[in-house]
C-alpha cells in the first residue's frame, strides 16, 4: 500500500497506517494533485472511538451525484451469524452509489415480508495514491436481525428508497437463510482459506453450495485486495475494488449460507486503521463477543447445535509476519482459554472446532508452521482436547496425524478415527480455495494415491527466523484446489457423537476422510 520495503520490514501495522496518513496529508495531496482536497481530510470507515471522525461525509469524499434509487441494484449479499446463531443473523450487502433509507424485509414466505428493519450504511473511501483503485467509494449496508425463531427458514429482501424487494417484479431478488436449531441435530459445515478472485474460487463455491452447509468458515486471506500481505512496496498493487468483485462473486453462496471469516495477513489493510482492520469492519458484521473488538474484530465464537466454533486472529501471535504481533497484549490467549474451558464444561457442547489463518502444523515449502501458534495456543488445544483445528495460509491441503506434545500421539490413516478425549488434536490446512498453489517437499499422499513416508523435512517460523525441523506427523498431502466438509452427527447422552471430516477436491473427488469421536454429554 505504498510503504517502502525497508521501512515496512521494521514497521508495525499501526506504524504503517500512520506513515500512509502522514504521507497522504492535505499538503502532499494539494502539491501532488493526486486526490481531491476533501478526500484526504478523513478517508475511511474505522470503527471505535478514535475513528468516528474518519467516517467519510460530504466533505471527506467526492460528492455523489443524485441517482434514482429505482436504477440502483444491491449486490454482494453476505450473511453472518450473531452471537446466538439460533436467533441472530446479520444480512450485509453493497450498493454501487449512495442510496436513501436502505432497509431489509423479512418474513416466513415470499408473500409475507411485512417486517422491515432499517439498515446501517458504512462508507469506505480510498483516495488516489493508496494503491491502484484511486478515489473509490464503497457503500456497505448491514441489517442486524434478532429474536428470530430457531431452526426456521426465513425469506428476506434488501432495498432502499426506490427499490422495494417486495415489488412483484423484484421478487426474484429475494434470498433465504436458516437459523441454527434449538436442539442437537445433524448438520454439515464447510471450510477453506486463501480464496481471492478467480475461476478456482468460483468453482469451489459452486461445489460447496452443493454440500448444503449450515455455515461456512473462511480461514483468512479472503479477497487479496492487498496482494503482498505485509505492507511492502508491492502493496502499491492494493486495489479496494477487488472487494467489489469478491463479494459479487461469492453472493451465490453467501446470500444463503452464513459466511464466517477469520482474518489473515492479506486482510490487514494499513490505510484504513492502525490495526489494519478498518476496511474489514466496514465490510463484515461478525459476532461481537470477542475479547478486544477495537484491535481484534475477527475474534469471536458461536455454538451451532452441539458444536462450538472459535475464530482466532493469528496475526496477533505471528513471528513470520509480525505487523500486528502482540496487538492484544495477551488478552486473546486469555480469552481463548476461558472460551475453551466454558465450552468443555457446557452440557450442550460436545465438539469444539477452532479456525484461524496461520498454520500450527504444515510442511509447505512456502510458510510451513507458525511457532507463535505452537507456543501460545497449541498447549490450550491439548489441555481442553479441541476436536479439530482448521487453518489456511499455505495454499494446499494437508492433514496431520493425532498430535500431542508436538509429536505423533497416534497415526491417523485415511479413513481412521481419532478420540481427542484421550489421544490428542488433529490439524487440517485447507488453504487451497483459489489462489496459486504452493508446494510440498515430500511426495503427495491422498485418498486413492497414498504414499506414506516416515519423515518430512520442513521448518517452523520462530522469533528471529526459520528453524528447520524433521516431522513425522504429515499424513495427507494434496496439491490442488479443494475445501473441507464436516458432517456433525450428535448422539444421545453417553453414546458416541461424530465429526466426519472430508477433503473435497475442486473436481468433486474425495481426497481425504477421517472421523473424530467423542462421548455425548
Amino acid at each position: 500500500m505504498g510503504v517502502p520495503e525497508p521501512l515496512a520490514e521494521r514497521m508495525s501495522m499501526a506504524e504503517q497506517h500512520e506513515y500512509l496518513r502522514t504521507r497522504f496529508s492535505r499538503r502532499t495531496m494539494i502539491r501532488g494533485g493526486a486526490v481531491t482536497l476533501g478526500a484526504v481530510t478523513g478517508g475511511a470507515f474505522v470503527p471505535g472511538a478514535t475513528a468516528r471522525a474518519a467516517v467519510p461525509t460530504a466533505r471527506t469524499a467526492p460528492a455523489a451525484e443524485a441517482v434514482d434509487g429505482a436504477h440502483v441494484a444491491p449486490f454482494g449479499r453476505h450473511l453472518a451469524y450473531g452471537a446466538d446463531p439460533r436467533t441472530e443473523m446479520t444480512v450485509s450487502w453493497q450498493v454501487p452509489v449512495a442510496v436513501k433509507k436502505p432497509f431489509l424485509r423479512i418474513g416466513a414466505h415470499p408473500g409475507d415480508l411485512s417486517r422491515t428493519i432499517d439498515a446501517e450504511v458504512r462508507t469506505l473511501f480510498t483516495p488516489a495514491g493508496i494503491g491502484a483503485s484511486g478515489n473509490h467509494t464503497q457503500y456497505y449496508v448491514h441489517a442486524r436481525l434478532s429474536r428470530l425463531k430457531p431452526g426456521r427458514t426465513h425469506y428476506y429482501g434488501v432495498g432502499h428508497q426506490g427499490f422495494d424487494p417486495a415489488a412483484p417484479h423484484l421478487l426474484g431478488t429475494l434470498g433465504t437463510f436458516t437459523t441454527a436449531p434449538a436442539h442437537k441435530a445433524p448438520f454439515t459445515f464447510t471450510a477453506f482459506g486463501d480464496e481471492g478472485v478467480g475461476y478456482h474460487g468460483l468453482a469451489n463455491n459452486i461445489l460447496l453450495l452443493g454440500q448444503n452447509p449450515a455455515f461456512h468458515l473462511h480461514a483468512g486471506d479472503i479477497a487479496y485486495a492487498d496482494p503482498s500481505g505485509s505492507g511492502r512496496t508491492s502493496d502499491t498493487g492494493f486495489d479496494s475494488r477487488i472487494w467489489d468483485q469478491f463479494l459479487a462473486r461469492t453472493e451465490s453462496v453467501a446470500r444463503s449460507v452464513p459466511w464466517m471469516p477469520a482474518y489473515g495477513n492479506h486482510d490487514m489493510e494499513a490505510w484504513y486503521s492502525p490495526n489494519g482492520y478498518g476496511g474489514e469492519e466496514a465490510r463484515w458484521t461478525l459476532p461481537d463477543n470477542g475479547p478486544d473488538k477495537k484491535n481484534l474484530p475477527g475474534v469471536y465464537s458461536f455454538v451451532h447445535g452441539n458444536t462450538a466454533v472459535v475464530s482466532l486472529d493469528a496475526n496477533d501471535i505471528s513471528f513470520e509476519i509480525p505487523a500486528n504481533l502482540g496487538i492484544s497484549g495477551g488478552t486473546q490467549t486469555k480469552w481463548l482459554e476461558a472460551q475453551l474451558k466454558k465450552y468443555r464444561a457446557s452440557r450442550d457442547v460436545d465438539f469444539i472446532v477452532v479456525f484461524f489463518h496461520h498454520c500450527a502444523y504444515c510442511t509447505s515449502t512456502a510458510h510451513a508452521s507458525e511457532g507463535g501458534v505452537r507456543q501460545e495456543w497449541v498447549p490450550l488445544f491439548e489441555k481442553y482436547t479441541v476436536d479439530l483445528v482448521v487453518n489456511g495460509h499455505n495454499h494446499q491441503y494437508e492433514r496431520t496425524d493425532v498430535i500431542k506434545g508436538n509429536k505423533v500421539a497416534k497415526k491417523l490413516p485415511i479413513g481412521g478415527t481419532a478420540y481427542p478425549e484421550t489421544e490428542g488434536v488433529v490439524y487440517v490446512t485447507a488453504g487451497a480455495a483459489g489462489r496459486s498453489l504452493y508446494a510440498f517437499s515430500a511426495p503427495l499422499s491422498y485418498e486413492g494415491n497414498e504414499h506414506d513416508v516416515d519423515s518430512v523435512a520442513s521448518f517452523v517460523n520462530v522469533e528471529g527466523g526459520k528453524q528447520n525441523e524433521t516431522v513425522a506427523w504429515s499424513r495427507v498431502r494434496y496439491l490442488d484446489y479443494s475445501f473441507l466438509r464436516v458432517d456433525v452427527t450428535p448422539a444421545p447422552k453417553g453414546h458416541l457423537a461424530t465429526l466426519t471430516v472430508r477433503g473435497i477436491a475442486e473436481s468433486g473427488d474425495q481426497v481425504d476422510h477421517f472421523t473424530v469421536v467423542r462421548r455425548a454429554k
